[in-house]
């Protein structure tokens, strides 16, 4: 598929245009925020707790109001953006080379190996992802590395199946064959030769996958199982919020918005992609 017939796929799918759209402005509140706020997000003001937004001083004052120890909720938002955004893409990145290490050589070598494989990823897939993740973390502890071990182990079966799935068919065309008789090692044929050729599904699946781990991440924070306080996050951000929910309900609906355009800026990114990677799309 050529750039330009991909490009004027991606500017009639309305679906990737608007998933693009939000998404780059999500990045950009969350790397030029910071600079935009003169507030520390984890310094206490007893003297302002509970302020309610006040637009008077622009952003030198409290535009979405402070918290009960009267940190401002502006900053923590900004930062806990940053700390959102960067464990999904870490364990993104960490959960989709997994997944396609394992999907490919069960789909290349199969017959025990992809027995084998297959039954740990049916295994993991058979356990809600939130049941399995609260699990481990109790085990491991409630820290950051942690957190993204247990999203990685919670995440990986999804980009496996795939893989796999796709390899069988690949394996079996003429120019692996070729590849085979002229003495090609078996690494070379699996990861320099038919994992070019299967990336497009698995591109798509990794750009819906990245809502779905934000969205996980906030949970665990949620229930005070992924980063702790005084760490920015929007889940432990919502999770404080609730006891003042009905008298200061800017504390849940500054964080629980950002999660909500995030998550969607996302997912609608990736059904974009499906459309404009796909040929049999638009």
């Amino acid at each position: 598929m050529s750039k330009k017939l991909i490009l004027q796929r991606m500017l009639r799918s309305k679906f990737f245009m608007t998933g693009a759209i939000a998404a780059l402005i999500v990045l950009l509140f969350t790397f030029i925020g910071p600079a935009l706020t003169p507030f520390n997000p984890e310094s206490n003001s007893m003297l302002e707790r509970l302020t309610p937004p006040d637009f008077s001083k622009g952003l030198n004052g409290h535009i979405f109001g402070t918290d009960e120890l009267g940190r401002d909720i502006f900053a923590r938002l900004v930062y806990g953006a940053r700390y959102s955004l960067a464990i999904a893409a870490v364990t993104l990145f960490f959960s989709v080379l997994l997944g396609v290490v394992l999907g490919v050589v069960a789909g290349y070598f199969g017959g025990i190996v992809d027995t084998v494989i297959m039954r740990l990823t049916e295994v993991f897939m058979s356990l809600p992802s939130l049941v399995l993740a609260i699990a481990i973390v109790a085990v491991l502890g409630a820290n950051i590395p942690n957190l993204i071990i247990v999203l990685v182990l919670t995440g990986w079966t999804g980009t496996c199946k795939i893989a796999r799935n796709n390899v069988l068919v690949q394996k079996n065309m003429d120019y692996i064959h070729a590849s085979q008789v002229m003495g090609a090692s078996q690494s070379h044929i699996m990861f320099t030769q038919i994992l070019p050729n299967i990336l497009t599904p698995l591109i798509i699946t990794a750009s819906q996958h990245f809502g779905m781990i934000i969205l996980m991440e906030s949970s665990l924070s949620f229930l005070s199982l992924g980063i702790q306080q005084p760490t920015p996050s929007w889940g432990n951000m919502i999770a404080g919020g609730r006891t003042f929910l009905t008298i200061c309900p800017w504390m849940v609906i500054a964080p629980g918005a950002a999660l909500m355009v995030t998550v969607l800026a996302f997912n609608f990114l990736g059904d974009g992609l499906r459309d404009v990677l796909d040929p049999k799309r638009i």
